[in-house]
């Protein structure tokens, strides 16, 4: 057993005690300060440009969108926008970094579906999609289309689905890679008739509508922005979209949920802006105010329906931060009913 002996602190005298006073003052003098000075930075939000980063391409759609959105973004905001792309692992590499960078107002994501999908896809990934950010407001959405070849023998969704349940097995989808939306949009088509098909994965999503020309599958899912052109060209027949409403650039085709009777039916592509979890309240509403004042441009609604989007916009944070979590738990069920992995 061992003890440990102490020698008795000396009794205080009145100049120690006078220290003591001017240091505990002087200690709740700088607790005061340092709260008056982060709560004057979040009063002067923003004091510097705001920087965005998306996970995508440079030049492909969603940096499009995000670069057509910028410039009046942050005129609204008083600071400019910068836009950034960090690219990988499907967009996991950008959600790492924003989630990890100072909680003040000054990193955003360029936030969307694809990131809850990644999290539900491989629970083991070092983010999280809900917990670990403050999502501001969804900005724009975007369906896939249910397309075949303009000469396929199938002209209505329920053609398809006569033929996918009368030869199991024997038809191919085609999409740009295991986890993508059109690999969901065809797996959930197949899950929900309890029919059988053939995934055929491409190297991108660019390369579907060739597959179907070409014959080497019989329907795919495109989204929005590839599929209008090549439907309006001639070149693809549009049979239905996974919106929850008719698209009005495709004003007469169905919905694919009025068709399966099933609210999984409905994929929507959507992005938005998310900042990382704990930033300043001040920021989150000023950014979304920023994001209020710039959507309602009718400019920014023409370039997102030229790309088939449409200018969306949540009712507040907090209501764009409950959509996140039921978009996540759709998602985790659409993956679940598909049997899905990553591979």
């Amino acid at each position: 057993m061992t003890t440990m002996f102490t020698s008795p602190a000396p009794s205080a005298g009145p100049s120690m005690k006078r220290r003591q006073l001017c240091l505990g003052a002087l200690g709740t003098l700088g607790a005061g300060l340092m709260a008056s000075s982060a709560a004057h930075a979040a009063d002067n939000y923003p004091s510097r440009p705001v920087r965005i980063i998306v996970p995508y391409a440079a030049g492909g759609g969603p940096d499009v969108q995000m670069r057509q959105l910028a410039p009046s973004l942050g005129e609204a905001l008083g600071q400019p926008i910068v836009v950034e792309n960090k690219v990988g692992a499907g967009g996991v590499l950008a959600a790492q970094y924003v989630a990890q960078a100072p909680a003040d107002g000054y990193t955003a994501l360029m936030g969307s579906n694809s990131h809850l999908i990644q999290k539900a896809l491989q629970p083991s990934l070092k983010f999280d999609p809900v917990n670990d950010f403050t999502p501001v407001t969804v900005v724009g959405t975007s369906p896939s289309v249910l397309v075949v070849a303009a000469d396929s023998p199938y002209r209505t969704v329920q053609d398809l689905i006569a033929a996918l349940l009368a030869q199991p097995g024997k038809m191919n989808y085609s999409s740009g890679g295991i986890g993508s939306a059109a690999h969901l949009g065809g797996a959930t088509l197949v899950s929900l008739l309890r029919a059988s098909a053939v995934h055929l994965p491409l190297k991108g999503s660019v390369e579907i509508p060739l597959s179907l020309l070409r014959g080497d599958s019989a329907f795919a899912f495109t989204i929005a922005g590839t599929a209008i052109p090549q439907v309006k060209g001639g070149k693809l027949r549009a049979l239905a979209v996974t919106s929850a409403a008719p698209m009005a650039q495709l004003p007469q085709v169905p919905t694919l949920q009025s068709v399966l009777r099933s609210d999984l039916a409905v994929q929507e592509f959507w992005f938005g802006l998310w900042l990382p979890v704990k930033s300043p309240a001040e920021a989150v509403n000023k950014l979304y105010a920023a994001a209020t004042q710039t959507l309602k441009s009718p400019a920014i609604a023409a370039q997102f329906e030229a790309s088939g989007n449409s200018v969306t916009q949540s009712a507040s944070p907090q209501a764009d931060a409950a959509f996140v979590r039921g978009e996540f738990r759709k998602w985790a069920d659409i993956i679940k009913l598909t049997g899905i992995t990553a591979g």
